[in-house]
């Protein structure tokens, strides 16, 4: 089944209270397991008790891109710029608190640089603005790669620990010199809390499986996603450290949804 709203908050409540007999499980994704709780003063969840962690699937990174006759050749240069004229250039993002918004926030923390944010009620809305030269640069997933394939983008850098498997030749923060700017969209498999642990172990092994499939990881490297795997301790652990991160990256951004 599925749930939308409220930042998919609504869809994550519901599976928190579903029977926690493996038949009904969620993928979990950064928004409401991580973001959320900074952005709102009140859930109907809490992102670590109420679930049980399965299996980490999948991160798209965010990647730096500007249009492809912008004078901002490389990441530095868009940086320096940001330095010389604080808050002259302009970002666009899906909306307040989305990822992109919260990855420039992370980009403007980093390298102590102010930027102005342009929300749009869409990423493709804010992709079409930036070929149009209206806004300077973006932070997004997947939407910029098929433009950086065609020429219409410049891809600057990956803010990942990797680079993508979609554009190798695009390196990341860490490789320019601009360390700890990572952030990605990532997804994985949760079950409600008190799913019986032998039932934890037979999806986790059975997801294992599915993400070493060759033709699986080609999916996802089509997509710019990194190969996920991995012990339900493992994810656990990386959860409840993407919600100690995004509280300060939230804060920074000043966004808030109530």
């Amino acid at each position: 089944m599925s749930r939308l709203g409220t930042g998919g908050n609504i869809g994550t409540e519901a599976a928190a209270r579903v029977r926690p007999d493996g038949y009904t499980i969620l993928m979990r994704s950064l928004s409401p397991n991580a973001v959320n709780v900074h952005l709102y003063s009140r859930l109907g969840f809490d992102p670590i008790k109420d679930f049980e962690s399965i299996v980490y699937v999948s991160a798209v990174p965010n990647i730096l891109v500007v249009a492809a006759d912008s004078p901002i050749k490389t990441a530095k240069d868009l940086i320096n710029a940001a330095k010389t004229a604080p808050g002259k250039l302009t970002y666009g993002t899906a909306g307040v608190s989305s990822s992109q918004h919260l990855a420039a926030s992370l980009l403007g923390i980093v390298t102590g640089t102010t930027m102005t944010h342009v929300p749009y009620k869409g990423a493709g809305i804010a992709q079409q603005d930036l070929l149009a030269g209206h806004i300077n640069f973006m932070l997004d997933t997947t939407g910029p790669i098929s433009f950086v394939q065609s020429g219409r983008m410049r891809a600057l850098a990956v803010a990942a620990k990797t680079r993508s498997p979609a554009l190798p030749d695009v390196p990341t923060f860490d490789e320019v010199g601009v360390a700890n700017i990572h952030s990605s969209a990532w997804y994985g498999l949760m079950a409600p809390a008190g799913t019986p642990i032998e039932i934890i172990n037979r999806l986790n092994a059975e997801a294992n499986v599915v993400l070493r499939d060759p033709e699986t990881k080609k999916r996802l490297a089509t997509l710019g996603a990194d190969f996920g795997g991995g012990t339900p301790d493992e994810f656990s652990k990386f959860v409840a450290a993407e919600v100690i991160s995004y509280s300060v990256v939230v804060k920074a951004s000043g966004a808030k949804l109530d």
